[in-house]
């Protein structure tokens, strides 16, 4: 921050107390070196003179870190400190850098702030570290530092209670990894990394595993440690569990997917509802109005379109009525329903359909045996894959599909159910965001109708699951259900 900027802002060198560095110079304001107690030939503007002279040793290590972060990556800070004025009396300051502090700055310069503050609490936090426990306890904020020369790792209580490590554990670097679930590993890995050898701090959201194997979300922070001749010797930071928030946070987004997801199938079903009804009583009505100015054979030939066009009418209305039962069914009671059980009895009730197509049925359910669910949806859902993948069948090869159940670990432990088969397959590309919509079919099979696929995903997202599919033409599709 120059001169000119401090005028411009109403501010002047002699009332304010900050330290600008700008194109390789350190420049202290006047007030700040007046403030100090010294003359300016007494003082030197170094981060050295600054460290050794001037500021507390408590204070020391943590400035020196958040200085040089500020210089190399503009890393903004703000930090309570003890500074010595020339008499050797300590005061208390509040330092601030130039995102701190609504003061238009020189766009190249780094300015650091400061003032004094009113409550002269140090005194009473360096003799007692009651309410820094207090605070990291009920925030759930553990501290760690990473000696990069002695080759150890530091935690304290905190952390430990947070990772669910005895009072007495003794972290290595070895072991670090562990600390992260596998799925996070890399992303703990690259931010250490980038931190370690850059000196680029981080702060990440990342899922992180006890010694008692439980998953949960931490905000992990860090940033460099310096040496007086500014090399990296080792990494501070903190982990604050979070796991409540962001669970959360996610559930929130779940729920809002599903939201978004149900009102395009209730955009989806007006459609539907606007266009097929209005197309099929169109028919009638012009039907009806030709009767009237035809002979008699040309009115049994209608009489007859009236059938067809009738029993089209019956069909949408029947589908359309299924898909509005689904929500009403879904406040049904929910029972424990066996894979194994329902299976069986889908396929007894397509035992014919299965033996003429030579079909093949492989199922594993030894992971889960059962779920609470509504055991209406589950006969439709194995119904509607089943077949599916049946009347879908690759032209070359006999249909093999094979079901499993397992559990999703990275997933909260869900309950899975994937179908597997050998069929055509689908393409996504093409066809993906027409999957599951009513009335869109994916292939080009006379009988294909695309109704099964959309009540399916219906069923099951009235009950908060969730279904995905992966495919690949000529080598099959998966269907995955999470509940």
């Amino acid at each position: 921050m120059t001169e000119p900027a401090l005028k411009k802002n109403i501010i002047s060198n002699n009332e304010i107390c900050y330290w600008e560095l700008i194109n390789n110079t350190s420049h202290w304001s006047k007030a700040f070196i007046k403030e100090l107690g010294y003359s300016k030939k007494k003082v030197v503007t170094t981060i050295d003179f600054f460290l050794d002279h001037i500021i507390h040793e408590d204070y020391r290590a943590p400035f020196k870190d958040n200085f040089y972060n500020l210089v190399r990556h503009d890393v903004d800070f703000k930090q309570n400190i003890l500074l010595k004025n020339k008499e050797g009396k300590y005061l208390e300051y509040i330092c601030k850098t130039n995102d701190e502090i609504a003061v238009d700055t020189n766009i190249n310069s780094k300015t650091i702030f400061f003032f004094k503050t009113k409550l002269k609490t140090h005194k009473k936090v360096r003799v007692d570290n009651f309410y820094y426990q207090e605070t990291a306890t009920m925030t759930s904020t553990g501290s760690w530092y990473v000696d990069f020369e002695k080759k150890k790792s530091y935690w304290d209580n905190i952390t430990r209670k947070i990772l669910e490590y005895p009072d007495d554990y003794i972290p290595s670097l070895k072991m670090g990894y562990k600390l992260y679930a596998e799925e996070h590993q890399t992303l703990a890995s690259n931010a250490f990394f980038e931190c370690g050898m850059s000196g680029k701090p981080f702060d990440i959201e990342i899922l992180m595993v006890t010694a008692n194997n439980r998953k949960f979300w931490a905000r992990a922070m860090g940033k460099p440690v310096f040496n007086d001749a500014e090399q990296i010797i080792g990494l501070r930071g903190v982990f604050q569990d979070i796991d409540d928030v962001k669970q959360k946070e996610i559930n929130l987004e779940k729920t809002s997917e599903i939201i978004a997801s149900q009102n395009s199938r209730l955009f989806n079903f007006a459609h539907i509802v606007s266009h097929n009804l209005r197309s099929h009583s169109s028919n009638l009505s012009l039907i009806v109005n030709l009767i009237n100015e035809v002979d008699k054979e040309e009115k049994l030939e209608l009489i007859e379109n009236i059938k067809d066009v009738s029993h089209s009418l019956n069909t949408t209305i029947e589908h359309l009525n299924e898909v509005v039962t689904i929500q009403t069914n879904a406040q049904q009671a929910k029972e424990a329903v066996s894979f194994a059980i329902t299976l069986k009895q889908v396929a007894t009730s397509i035992n014919q359909i299965i033996k003429t197509t030579n079909t093949t049925i492989v199922s594993d359910f030894t992971s889960i045996e059962d779920i609470n669910y509504i055991p209406a949806y589950m006969d439709s859902i194995l119904l509607n894959l089943i077949t599916n993948a049946i009347k879908y069948k690759h032209k070359d090869r006999d249909p093999v599909i094979k079901i499993r159940t397992y559990l999703d670990f990275k997933d909260n432990d869900r309950v899975v159910l994937e179908i597997k088969d050998n069929g055509s397959g689908i393409d996504l590309k093409k066809f993906g965001d027409k999957l599951f919509g009513m009335y869109k079919t994916f292939h080009y099979n006379t009988d294909a109708r695309g109704i099964g696929l959309f009540i399916t995903k219906n069923q099951i997202e009235s009950l908060n699951g969730e279904i995905t599919v992966e495919s690949e033409l000529n080598k099959g599709t998966i269907f995955t259900i999470k509940f």
